[in-house]
């Protein structure tokens, strides 16, 4: 009776797929290195809430590390170090390899834009001696989180004579916040009859901010001419300069640990930019790789990856054709020998909402990097569907590296579904699977993450672009 237990024993260790958490699985150094990579992580996340700022904080951080800007003549070896700012909200750093570029590349693509609430082109009027600005949300979020938390003002004001002002206000401890107010409970009866969905309509989501009027006494809009003068006195501006800005209202938080163990991060942004922080991290510490080494941070993934800096344009195509052509060869060939890893968070499992999920095929926080296969929704729609031969490859890079990771779905197959960027990577010709870090609250103002996922994505961006 004995041994045959055992042999059963025996038997499910070899044949059986089991996930095990992955703190259990690796030494308490890994886990020491993991803290201490989410501190720079966190700092990063406080810098770069916006994709402009996102481009703007990787390009300091690649120069320190012998980065330099792409020159269409230059001669690249080798070793060498380049990036392509692309219209200031999309970045691609290259580290060139030993073999040519038409024999392909290793390409990490994340996205650097967030859910969030964009000023409308004429955002600023006054209602009932409050002055507040109309917003129109970007991306997928769920409106009721956005209201009663405080908010910082980010962006850019493009002026007529081609000088661009970078606005960055509320995130100082001395700075004042912004907010988008809810009803009471108490004369809530009405509201509370909608949808959850509708509990917060597009339209009501209006940011709070001011009510002091100038002082005269005889003209309308004096809370509204007061904002104004503020903002001309501090800024230079006129209400007319709104309509060539790019404003955006975001989570005045900062990020946080997270537990009594500090294992976690909280902060907003980390879809994707938990991703994008190990995948550019990675390359800056890259010497001199086998193949060209590139890490793209994409804009637009959040409304679908169009426009000239989302991944759905020829930004890919075109710089690819670029380097093949510096070493005389052909772009087509080499995109088609290319590889990529899209690194986009996955859904962790949520143990308050399990029905949601398929447990099987979740994700779960400190189980490691997720690989998943295919997004999309329901049928598989709006997907590439990575194949099992590159799946296979990338299993293998990860087990012999000993990184610890998982395979996850996101959610059950009739809840919905999501994308990323691997279809428009996958339709230049690009083997491309996705690979990120488990979320929790994902497009919340305010998400989570485990440190040692974040730290097993860096890892693997690192053993995958080396």
């Amino acid at each position: 009776m004995s041994a045959n237990n055992e042999t059963v024993k025996d038997l499910k260790k070899k044949l059986f797929y089991s996930k095990k958490n992955g703190v259990l699985k690796v030494d308490d150094e890994t886990v020491k290195k993991a803290e201490e990579y989410a501190e720079g992580y966190k700092k990063f996340l406080d810098n770069a809430k916006t994709e402009r700022e996102a481009v703007k904080a990787a390009i300091k951080m690649a120069e320190e590390k012998g980065f330099k800007e792409f020159e269409a003549d230059a001669k690249y070896s080798s070793g060498d170090k380049f990036y392509i700012n692309n219209r200031g909200k999309a970045v691609a750093f290259v580290v060139v390899g030993e073999e040519s570029v038409e024999s392909g590349v290793n390409i990490t693509a994340a996205h650097i834009d967030s859910p969030r609430l964009d000023l409308k082109p004429n955002p600023l009027y006054e209602e009932l001696d409050l002055a507040l600005l109309k917003t129109h949300y970007y991306g997928g979020i769920r409106k009721y989180q956005w209201t009663a938390v405080p908010l910082a003002l980010h962006g850019v004001f493009a002026n007529k004579d081609g000088s661009v002002l970078e606005i960055s206000l509320g995130e100082e401890d001395d700075e004042p916040k912004f907010v988008v107010n809810d009803l009471l409970p108490h004369l809530a009866t009405e509201q509370n009859k909608r949808t959850l969905g509708e509990g917060i309509k597009g339209e009501e989501l209006n940011v709070l901010i001011g009510s002091y009027p100038f002082k005269a006494d005889d003209a309308s809009e004096l809370v509204k001419l007061n904002i104004l003068k503020l903002l001309n006195e501090k800024y230079g501006i006129v209400e007319e300069d709104f309509l060539s800005a790019e404003l955006e209202m975001v989570p005045a938080y900062r990020a946080v640990d997270i537990g009594f163990d500090r294992s976690m991060i909280g902060a907003y942004g980390q879809d994707d930019r938990v991703c994008a922080y190990p995948a550019f991290t990675a390359l800056l510490d890259i010497v001199s790789p086998q193949k060209t080494a590139i890490v793209i941070l994409a804009d637009k993934e959040e409304t679908g990856s169009e426009g000239n800096t989302g991944l759905n344009s020829d930004f890919l195509r075109f710089m690819i054709y670029d380097l093949a052509k510096m070493q005389n060869g052909d772009g087509t060939v080499a995109l088609r020998n290319s590889r990529c890893l899209s690194a986009d968070v996955n859904a962790g499992i949520d143990p308050t909402f399990q029905d949601a999920f398929e447990r099987r095929n979740a994700s779960m926080l400190n189980y490691g990097v997720v690989v998943t296969k295919y997004t999309g929704a329901r049928g598989k729609s709006s997907t590439s569907d990575a194949s099992a031969e590159y799946v296979a490859s990338i299993r293998a890079m990860l087990d012999n590296a000993g990184i610890v990771w998982q395979t996850g779905e996101l959610g059950k197959v009739d809840n919905g579904g999501g994308g990323t960027v691997a279809m428009y990577i996958a339709n230049l010709g690009i083997d491309v699977v996705d690979l990120g870090v488990p979320v929790l609250s994902m497009h919340a103002p305010f998400e989570t993450t485990a440190k040692l996922d974040v730290y097993m994505c860096y890892r693997t961006m690192y053993e995958f672009m080396k």
